[in-house]
């Protein structure tokens, strides 16, 4: 890099970024909000289908390891699809998953209002909230996000870590429970069985289901985003990525399966239930359970929002340090923290909120199931990116040494994610919300694809900036 570019500093370990890539993915909100949108599709193979998720991101998350080993850049994507699909379409890849991070602030601070006002109400702080009242602890959510984010990033990835921390063990604690007492005969409700990894449904239902797992490992390359300030980043940023990957899945995988045995294979009450695991916490554990996992579901929800902004911040830093040259959002403060792309992508969100809350009506409840599907939708499409990039490099123009038959992990994830996107498109819903989420993500990769247009220095600058990094 030259020297009068902006530049990070490297002062994070393994650990922090390690605590990016799992605070984003938040796997205590996740456990707790996202299967029941599954059931709805896949019926009682919930956990059949984040399985497949699992095997889908593991196969993704082969490429951004050989890419990660590769490249180091704030840009994540932006820096790994120009470098090997070209400038033009390293942008586009930048800000498609930039929209990503963003929605996904929107999912997660909604999410953070939706359980922090349950919990309030259930210990009787805020017994009678109003219908707008979740958008306050949205609001403090944001807030909150932004203030840990301009301080340094040491600071804000060991809080991550912590939080989200405490919050897995006690679902893993009451997971283990539960399991105990569904092994043993004498659970209140549902027994041990294995049909729960049988599809009822159909494989289709399998596959539409699968886009809500994708949800919740959505984040786990999110430690790529800071490969300009983990040390050693060619070393550790890959075992984040891996790591967090491998967790997940068997996490995930393990936690559904065990809720779904808990609710007897019901997919109908395990659907309806707004708090998995608090529900079952309280019949299988006891009642004040239910209570602290959904605080701790919240603190997780919160933390899962500062991971969002901090690494949108880096991906809108790296965009503006080519596009202008170090000024603007591709400055950095005195304490080495983009301060202004932070303040940009926390004010994003908030914007978008206001305007589903003022113009279309939407409840917090909305925000976060709007904003996940439109998230989701473009985060496939990143991928899909992504994985041509890496057998581009790995096994056209053979920059890195590896066998040619892990070949099959590209592939393999090019046949998954590309037939969970056709399922979840085809045919086009026609009714509802739902029918504006293809629009909506289309229509930000549409206006990124402008931007390139409307502005061919910005792609040409953006080559010899990854040129650079890359000599």
């Amino acid at each position: 890099m030259s020297g009068d570019r902006p530049e990070l500093r490297r002062t994070l370990s393994v650990w922090q970024a390690v605590g990016l890539s799992v605070a984003l993915m938040a796997p205590s909100m996740a456990a707790n909000i996202n299967p029941q949108q599954t059931a709805a599709a896949a019926g009682r193979a919930v956990p059949l289908a984040f399985l497949l998720s699992a095997a889908g991101v593991l196969l993704v998350a082969y490429g951004f390891v050989q890419l990660c080993r590769h490249y180091q850049h704030a840009g994540s994507v932006y820096a790994f699809v120009g470098a090997t699909l070209g400038p033009r379409a390293g942008v586009v890849s930048g800000i498609g998953l930039l929209g990503t991070y963003t929605f996904y602030a929107v999912v997660t601070s909604s999410a953070a209002g939706v359980l922090g006002t349950a919990f309030l109400t259930q210990v009787g702080i805020w017994p009678h909230p109003p219908s707008w009242g979740p958008f306050v602890l949205t609001a403090v959510a944001l807030i909150g996000s932004w203030l840990l984010a301009v301080a340094p990033a040491r600071r804000g990835t060991s809080t991550l870590l912590a939080v989200e921390g405490a919050t897995i063990a006690l679902i893993l604690l009451v997971t283990v429970v539960i399991l105990v007492r569904l092994i043993a005969g004498d659970a209140p409700s549902g027994r041990f069985t294995l049909q729960v990894f049988v599809p009822d449904t159909g494989i289709s239902g399998i596959f539409l289901g699968a886009v809500f797992g994708f949800l919740s490992f959505a984040g786990f390359e999110a430690a790529a985003t800071l490969g300009e300030e983990t040390r050693d980043p060619r070393r550790n940023i890959p075992r984040a990525i891996l790591g967090t990957a491998i967790f997940g899945g068997a996490y995930f995988v393990l936690v559904t399966a065990v809720e779904m045995m808990a609710f007897g294979g019901n997919a109908t009450a395990f659907h309806d239930s707004p708090s998995l695991l608090g529900d079952l916490g309280s019949r299988f554990v006891g009642p004040w359970v239910g209570d602290v996992i959904s605080a701790g579901a919240a603190i997780s929800a919160f933390g899962c929002c500062l991971a969002c902004v901090v690494g949108g911040s880096r991906l809108l830093f790296a965009l503006g340090r080519d596009a202008f040259d170090g000024r603007g959002i591709g400055r950095i403060s005195a304490k080495g923290i983009p301060a202004v792309a932070v303040t940009v992508v926390a004010l994003a969100a908030a914007l978008i909120i206001l305007v589903c809350a003022v113009f279309f009506g939407a409840t917090a409840d909305d925000t976060f199931s709007w904003a996940g599907s439109i998230g989701t939708l473009l985060l496939l499409v990143i991928y899909l990116l992504t994985t041509v990039g890496a057998i581009l490099l790995l096994f056209v123009r053979r920059r890195m040494r590896v066998p040619w038959w892990h070949l099959v992990f590209p592939i393999g994830a090019l046949v998954l994610l590309g037939y969970t996107v056709y399922v979840n498109v085809v045919p086009y819903p026609t009714e509802g919300p739902p029918r504006w989420f293809p629009v909506v993500a289309g229509g930000v990769l549409v206006l990124a694809v402008v931007v390139v247009a409307l502005a061919p220095g910005f792609a040409r600058r953006v080559g010899e900036r990854l040129a650079e990094g890359e000599a």
